[in-house]
């Protein structure tokens, strides 16, 4: 099995220790955004029938796009607003860890067969959210799950302001 292929599995199961050797590992930028991209083409698979092959596309583009803001957006909240007293990380210790949180996102091709979509992307996305949690929590240096929590759920709720920025900006 090749190393890319192990890390996907192990940031699937949660292995806080992958997430650690990703922290450090500043080589592993590159297979961070190939999880990314991995996870943006299964929701374009598991949405063919919806979306048609410009929605795998779409789904690329904006995994990749929205990786990027959501590391940014967590680096500033964990760092800035929420820090612990051993609080150390930089942006792309954060890019690495939460780039290897979207592996379990691949499930999402499943999403391709219509009676069980609905279900596959609630438990995917939720699982995604576990393993995004455990990301910050090691990337920011953190004890606390429930502060990892805490940062996550700040950036959800902050998000969507952000992503509603240029529209309101365009007049529409």
């Amino acid at each position: 099995m090749s190393q890319f292929t192990d890390r996907l599995i192990r940031a699937a199961r949660l292995d806080a220790t992958l997430f650690e050797e990703v922290e450090a590992d500043e080589e592993s930028l590159g297979q961070a955004i190939a999880a990314v991209l991995l996870f943006g083409l299964a929701g374009g698979v598991g949405t063919l029938s919806l979306a048609g092959l410009r929605g795998l596309f779409a789904g690329a583009v904006l995994a990749l796009a929205g990786w990027f803001l959501w590391a940014n957006l967590v680096y500033w909240i964990g760092t800035r607003l929420l820090p612990e007293r051993q609080t150390d990380a930089d942006l792309g210790q954060l890019l690495r860890t939460i780039g290897f949180s979207s592996a379990p996102g691949i499930l999402l091709a499943l999403g391709v067969i219509p009676p069980i979509r609905f279900v596959v992307y609630a438990v995917g996305l939720l699982w995604m959210l576990a393993a995004m949690v455990v990301a910050v929590r090691q990337a920011l240096d953190y004890t606390s799950t429930r502060r990892a929590l805490e940062v996550c759920l700040i950036g959800w709720l902050v998000l969507p302001l952000l992503l509603s920025v240029p529209f309101i900006m365009l007049g529409r």
